[in-house]
């Protein structure tokens, strides 16, 4: 299968020096969720820039549904749809009217329908008529996905799409790219919120200091790379780890009444099985165990340090 995107050896270096995005390659397949997490000033927001045409790149390609973003600006910018971090939309403008202006700027003939639906999808419908300048900062972070989604988009850019909007707001926002997914969406999200990635991605890239360090399938990722933890609850407390268990790499809580387990989940053995004899060799008597697996945000922490 082609790539809906295709990036080649791509980076971006300013003229103050700053060195922005270095060699990146990337491929993104149709219909996938591609979340790229970095802290501020990774490289994030220039890469997707370029991507739109808003920023030049020094050097490499990138190409939408097999066009080239340089020589074939026009279609590939018809294929693509924006929402930017910031806010920037007018004031005195009709919610629905913005929303079919932007569907015009982008070629398409007038759609009342899918304005219509659109305008419901996003909650927006009560607003339609509303100017741009009387609603909130949420409803205003709508209108743009709205404005992106206009001209039916086959790839969509959200850069920090939910940064600064409530819980609730930010639930729906991923139920919609949920449905956009289903009906044959590319998307791409930068985002802060781990929870984001690790909710609706397919695949996650760690972008830090214009470096793309990696781009994994979620839930391979996690199975590579994160550690899972076993938790040994005991009945009665003990001040020390007895001396038959310190061959394994236990931890005791504070409270001693808690072994706690760290384990590979790639290797072979785990040696839980044999921890457990051991612990009831030891006459340790056990109230309950239950595991928990290191979470996106752990990985991401420990890959951006590593590289720090």
């Amino acid at each position: 299968m082609q790539p809906i995107v295709s990036i080649k050896n791509l980076s971006k270096a300013y003229s103050s020096g700053h060195q922005a995005l270095k060699n990146i390659n990337l491929d993104i397949q149709p219909g996938e969720i591609l979340a790229l997490l970095g802290p501020n000033g990774a490289g994030k927001t220039t890469l997707i820039s370029i991507i739109c045409g808003i920023v030049s790149p020094t050097s490499g390609t990138v190409t939408v549904d097999g066009h080239d973003i340089g020589t074939d600006y026009r279609h590939t910018r018809e294929l693509i749809g924006l929402v930017p971090q910031e806010l920037t939309l007018g004031a005195f403008e009709k919610v629905s009217s913005t929303l079919a202006f932007s569907r015009g700027l982008h070629g398409k003939a007038p759609d009342k329908q899918h304005i219509e639906k659109l305008l419901k999808d996003l909650s927006l419908w009560e607003k339609r008529d509303s100017i741009l300048m009387s609603l909130s900062g949420g409803m205003k972070r709508r209108v743009l996905i709205g404005k992106a989604l206009s001209h039916e988009p086959r790839v969509l850019f959200l850069d920090e799409p939910t940064a600064g909007v409530d819980v609730e707001l930010r639930k729906d926002m991923w139920r919609l790219v949920n449905r956009l997914r289903e009906s044959g969406v590319t998307i791409i999200l930068t985002t802060h919120y781990i929870e984001e990635a690790e909710e609706i991605a397919d695949r996650v890239g760690i972008i830090n200091n214009g470096e793309l360090l990696l781009v994994e399938d979620k839930n391979a990722l996690m199975q590579k790379l994160g550690s899972k933890q076993l938790t040994v609850e005991l009945r009665q407390p003990i001040e020390a780890i007895p001396e038959s268990l310190k061959d394994y790499t236990l931890t005791l809580s504070e409270d001693g009444l808690q072994l706690i387990y760290q384990y590979d989940t790639r290797q072979e053995r785990t040696g839980i099985t044999s921890l457990m004899q051991s612990i009831n060799s030891a006459g340790l008597i056990l109230r309950d165990i239950h595991t928990s697996q290191s979470s996106l945000e752990d990985i991401f922490v420990n890959l951006v340090t590593e590289q720090s």
